[in-house]
């Protein structure tokens, strides 16, 4: 069986790179995995539960490259959300008290023109704020040629 590229770098292209790839982190499956052991019993739920947990955490593909950020979410019925830099105007964070101890949270994307874009459970959401900072002020600065 051959290697089969992301859907990140299936969809780049000409002069684009990635800077930072983010994952969701296992820790904001933690409720559907104790739900899961929980429902064990219950023949095939607790299974089911496990299975969007893993399927969720599979499935869902993040990055910040040199022109855009770029998310997919899904195996079977697939979102995807993808925002030049020049076009985003802020990137929030919200951190609930666990996500902050363990260091996952959701980052919420707004830009001109476009509905704000929510990215949710990714590890690290602040490096993924200051990656996406550096890369707008790189891209501000010319770096990448704009077509």
């Amino acid at each position: 069986m051959g290697y089969r590229m992301s859907y990140i770098q299936q969809s780049l292209i000409k002069g684009e790179q990635i800077v930072l790839q983010a994952r969701v982190s296992w820790w904001s499956q933690l409720p559907l995995l104790i739900l899961g052991f929980l429902f064990l019993p219950v023949v095939g739920f607790g299974l089911l539960l496990w299975g969007i947990a893993l399927a969720r955490y599979f499935t869902t593909e993040m990055a910040i490259t040199n022109k855009r950020v770029i998310a997919k979410f899904g195996f079977v019925s697939r979102r995807t959300v993808e925002i030049n830099l020049q076009r985003i105007e802020s990137i929030q964070v919200h951190q609930s008290l666990v996500g902050r101890l363990f260091n996952f949270g959701s980052i919420i994307v707004s830009g001109a023109g476009n509905p704000q874009a929510p990215i949710p459970g990714i590890s690290d959401p602040l490096g993924f704020r200051r990656s996406f900072s550096e890369s707008q002020e790189t891209f501000a600065k010319g770096s990448p040629v704009a077509a």
